[in-house]
């Protein structure tokens, strides 16, 4: 089968609770950052795609914050989705369907350059690279599925 586990329904697989575990480094400056928390994936109101809420705890040069973010995934075709921030603007699309998905994202002056891979049913990642004037920072978040979900 390969190095990717293909994903028919990415809403599908996403459904449901999730530990993440993310990585951050100022490639320019050696700085890392870690990222602990939780990842649920729940219904929209209208039922057309999911809601993700990220929550957990970020620790930046030995200072630990609370940290959260909202996006949502809405139903697109044959299984795949676009993926918006909360306020409902495009982030990137999203199709799983071979394991593996490449996705850019400008925003202002820098260049998200995303990478989604799954694993197994209860293990996918993401790879986000980030180039721009004042930033060069690669984020690794690595997501398995909660027990009981």
């Amino acid at each position: 089968m390969g190095e990717f586990w293909p994903v028919p329904d990415v809403l599908a697989y996403l459904s449901g609770a999730w530990r993440a575990e993310r990585v951050v480094r100022n490639l320019a400056s050696g700085d890392e950052g870690r990222f602990l928390g939780t990842v649920e994936f729940g219904p929209l109101e209208d039922g057309e795609g999911l809601l993700q809420r990220e929550s957990g705890d970020f620790t930046w040069r030995g200072v630990t914050r609370p940290a959260e973010r909202t996006l949502r995934f809405l139903r697109d075709q044959e299984g795949t989705a676009d993926v918006r921030f909360a306020d409902g603007r495009f982030f990137h699309g999203l199709d799983l369907r071979s394991g593996r998905h490449v996705a850019d994202h400008p925003c202002s002056a820098d260049l998200y350059q995303g990478e989604f891979t799954v694993r197994d049913e209860d293990h996918w990642r993401v790879v986000w690279r980030v180039r721009g004037p004042a930033k060069d920072l690669e984020l690794v978040t690595d997501h398995t599925r909660a027990d009981g979900a």
